[in-house]
């Protein structure tokens, strides 16, 4: 049985995709940049700013699902500059406790908007 995750606390979908789906105890979380949800505007400032942003729109499906950032078992990260690959880590280290998610970072030509930072996962719930 197949449930569309939805949360005015994360950006709306900007295209044919919902922000997450719920499969038995698995959720897929659409990618997710630094759009603000009340104003749908793409977080100004430095990409720093931009990762935070990103990982409390992740954040809020997550919570919308009934789980949290750690129970994503699998993120994906892309970035425009993977020089920025660094402070990635750093952020990531604020949000994740050990065991830390299985991940990817991939760096590509363009996202979105013209951000430089996306990031997507698959979280793990332990009930459903």
């Amino acid at each position: 049985m197949r449930e569309v995750i939805s949360t005015e606390n994360a950006p709306q979908a900007i295209g044919t995709y919902s922000q997450a789906v719920r499969i038995g105890n698995t959720v897929y979380l659409s990618g997710q940049i630094a759009l603000i949800p009340e104003t749908m505007a793409l977080k100004e400032g430095d990409i720093a700013e931009r990762i935070h942003q990103v990982f409390k729109n992740l954040t809020a499906v997550c919570e919308a699902a009934g789980g949290s950032l750690q129970d994503i078992a699998k993120l994906n990260i892309f970035l425009t500059d993977l020089s920025h690959f660094a402070t990635v880590n750093e952020i990531m280290a604020q949000y994740f406790e050990q065991p830390y998610p299985a991940r990817a970072a991939v760096g590509v030509k363009e996202l979105p908007k013209g951000t430089d930072v996306e990031m997507d996962g698959i979280m793990a719930l332990s009930a459903y």
